[in-house]
């Protein structure tokens, strides 16, 4: 849903760079051009014109979108950074002082607060960092210019449609580079789909200082992909000795109870209670944490499918909320394979005989499957995880 990176200095007219006179001009082409579109869908030329009076082109957001880098930071680094002890005090000071704001979010929406006040601090830090670059110019700059213009000109689109709206003003109009906006980072699509007016004062207001509106939005946005309250996003287990990896993944559903059978259990060693079905997952392979995934852990994903952010704002809520942390610390040299590293795992594994049923970076089933049979060959715990001490094994 969004793109969370955030702009560390204000972006000003002073502190634009100086663009060419020949990009000057094409992009002034291109709004001219705009301009009948965005009539089509609906915007005034009233709107259009308050929107793009200060319209500046923002070769920064270029440069951002076009090299972003893969997410290869060790998992251990991240949580450390997202779970902070710091940032954990700061969440519980947050339900203190909105105790009864969280409440009345919980009672429309059914969301507990904990879990809204994670998400709002892994977003932005509970709104230290909201962004401050000026939303119109970036988005207009990528679509322009950018590798994913149709996807950024819908997102100008409905960026125009909440300033007609009146939900905020050009000027306050502010957000990351790539567009998320406000507490939450909520981009312009999103918005409008799902942004509610919590207040009652006719805005649908995510910028303000006030987090009202941005933190009842996130909860009705959890709420609309059926965040089931009361249920975890997840829970820690511990393993038996001889546990067979061949049960880890996505693709294998049961209750607690029944995973209690296979010699999953919660950290205490008791069964986790019937919450609901469940998937077990071991993100950083045999060694590392276990986890039983709910449905709550996909609501997550809606937010941002990366599997480090859905496993920090579920252990930030966990925190929150009053929990201990993890019971198994993260490897602490384990980082996520690029995607070239991923191929040439691929490959490797083919070549030694253990066929992936393809090359292209991505792995699935057929790859965890090749992953292990080739742990299994070589005496190593079948957990399909793909390595770099695999990858270095195989090399």
């Amino acid at each position: 849903m969004h793109r969370r990176q955030f702009i560390a200095t204000t972006v000003s007219a002073l502190a634009i760079p100086t663009v060419p006179w020949a990009q000057g001009a094409g992009f002034q082409n291109w709004i001219a051009q705009f301009r009948g579109r965005a009539r089509a869908a609906g915007i005034s030329d009233r709107t259009f014109d308050a929107a793009f009076a200060d319209i500046r082109y923002l070769p920064d957001s270029i440069e951002r979108d076009n090299n972003q880098a893969e997410f290869v930071r060790p998992l251990a680094d991240y949580m450390a950074s997202a779970v902070s002890d710091t940032r954990v005090a700061n969440g519980r000071e947050q339900v203190r002082r909105y105790a009864t704001l969280l409440s009345q979010i919980e009672a429309r929406f059914d969301v507990e607060p904990h879990v809204v006040v994670a998400v709002w601090g892994m977003e932005s830090n509970y709104g230290q960092r909201r962004g401050d670059t000026p939303l119109i110019s970036t988005l207009a700059t990528l679509a322009y210019n950018g590798r994913r213009g149709a996807f950024f000109e819908s997102q100008l689109i409905a960026a125009l449609k909440i300033l007609q709206n009146g939900d905020v003003a050009p000027r306050n109009m502010t957000g990351s580079w790539a567009g998320a906006m406000g507490h939450t980072q909520f981009m312009p699509t999103s918005y409008e789909a799902y942004a509610v007016d919590f207040t009652g004062d006719g805005r649908r207001d995510i910028w303000a200082d006030d987090p009202s509106d941005a933190l009842a939005s996130t909860a009705a946005y959890l709420r609309r992909f059926r965040w089931t309250k009361g249920q975890p996003w997840g829970v820690e287990v511990r393993l038996a000795a001889n546990f067979d990896y061949n049960q880890t993944g996505r693709t294998v559903t049961r209750r607690p109870s029944d995973w209690a059978r296979f010699g999953v259990v919660g950290v205490d060693g008791q069964p986790v209670p019937d919450y609901g079905d469940a998937t077990l997952s071991t993100p950083t392979g045999a060694g590392g944490p276990a986890f039983l995934l709910f449905r709550n852990y996909d609501v997550i994903s809606r937010y941002n499918n990366a599997e480090a952010y859905i496993i920090g704002v579920g252990h930030l809520s966990d925190r929150i909320r009053g929990a201990g942390p993890l019971q198994t610390a993260f490897p602490a040299d384990e980082r996520r394979l690029r995607r070239a590293e991923r191929r040439e795992l691929q490959q490797r594994l083919t070549n030694a005989g253990y066929s992936t049923q393809g090359v292209d970076g991505r792995i699935g089933p057929n790859s965890r499957a090749a992953i292990q049979a080739y742990q299994r060959s070589v005496g190593l715990p079948p957990d399909g995880h793909p390595s770099m001490a695999l990858l270095e094994r195989l090399r």
